[in-house]
């Protein structure tokens, strides 16, 4: 059993990078979307092997809202230099002060939606023909439906009912002036891949993903994370649990799970244990049924 279990992750990790070198081989500036989560940690290690022993061709992209986790823009700067790559960082910040953006007010403010138009405009400035990132099938139903090379428009936006086949791993990077595409090379993964693959490669994470105390409080029955800009109801109390992170985005919502899990093999143990989905705690899906549809079709993620 084990052997078919490494097995099936270097056949994962071959196709993965098969995408990457099409995208090398058929984009002139790409760029890699990097959060600091996992994936796109686990991608930029797929990306390194890709290309080694050179160094990846193309450099990180990152949105920063403002209300990231500090962990994660620590691990950012400390992997950029331990492994020579460069990452460009985009502030929403700038967008808020150039007018681009208008900030959301009241208790359930975010700037998660907001990082659309600044990703937009980084993609504009730099003229980026191909963005890859590490959105998995398996996450949501809208990522669900799409195709390793998801096409996107002169506006930025993906239309779900206007994609290209992909047959026998054949894949169309055509495009017009000013259109782009956004590439999923892990698209086939699980959850479980990803941390078994982390496990067996021995990739290194942010201290975010490992259960540690941290202020939090409940909302609509997702745990999330305290913070002085955030806002909270009368009803809400803040409180010190032992919690840690399955995915990882904006504070504002990024949901947090209850754990005692302090190593990648606990946390192996405990997802195929769960019945609740990775993005069940992501609070910005809650705002409605269609919510990463709606921002995917605007030039999301």
């Amino acid at each position: 059993m084990e052997e078919l279990k490494v097995n099936h992750l270097r056949e994962l990790e071959s196709e993965s990078i098969f995408v990457i070198r099409e995208v090398a081989a058929q984009f002139e500036r790409p760029t890699l979307l990097f959060s600091g989560g996992k994936d796109s940690i686990v991608l930029f290690h797929l990306a390194r092997k890709a290309f080694w022993p050179a160094k990846v061709p193309f450099p990180m992209l990152h949105i920063d809202t403002g209300h990231n986790f500090q962990e994660t823009l620590d691990f950012r700067d400390d992997l950029m230099e331990k492994t020579g790559a460069s990452c460009i960082a985009r502030l929403v910040q700038d967008s808020i002060n150039n007018g681009r953006v208008v900030e959301e007010k009241g208790v359930n403010a975010s700037r998660n939606v907001l990082q659309t138009v600044t990703l937009l405009d980084a993609i504009e400035e730099h003229k980026f023909d191909c963005a890859l990132g590490g959105g998995r099938r398996d996450e949501e139903k809208a990522r669900a439906k799409e195709r390793f090379f998801s096409h996107r428009d002169e506006f930025g936006q993906w239309d779900p009912k206007n994609q290209r086949p992909e047959l026998w791993n054949i894949f169309n990077g055509r495009k017009l002036m000013g259109e782009h595409f956004r590439v999923f090379p892990i698209s086939n993964w699980t959850e479980l891949d990803v941390w078994q693959y982390i496990f067996m490669e021995s990739i290194e994470l942010p201290c975010l993903y490992f259960t540690h105390k941290r202020k939090v409080f409940k909302r609509d029955g997702v745990w999330l994370a305290w913070a002085p800009f955030i806002q909270l109801r009368d009803s809400e109390k803040v409180e010190v649990r032992d919690v840690r992170c399955r995915t990882i985005g904006d504070i504002t919502c990024t949901g947090l799970t209850l754990s005692t899990a302090n190593t990648v093999e606990d946390i192996i143990v405990e997802i195929a244990a769960t019945r609740v989905t990775e993005r069940g705690g992501r609070y910005d899906d809650k705002r409605s049924d269609a919510a990463m549809e709606d921002r995917k079709k605007e030039g999301y993620f």
